[in-house]
């Protein structure tokens, strides 16, 4: 079976869409978000406030 390389992943947040590039995703617990609002677990509520990300932006 062939090996294959993932350069880009969902949000691990349940609520967003986001799809974030491993490079660039904020890690916690072996998950990837993609940002730090999304990683804490939205405790204020605030949105990722990314672009065209219909939960969030």
């Amino acid at each position: 079976m062939a090996s294959v390389d993932v350069e880009m992943a969902k949000c691990a947040c349940e609520d967003c869409e986001c799809v974030v590039f491993l490079s660039k995703a904020v890690t916690r617990d072996g998950k990837a978000y993609c940002c730090d609002e999304c990683a804490d677990g939205r405790k204020d509520h605030a949105g990722c406030e990314h672009a065209g990300c219909i939960f969030h932006g």
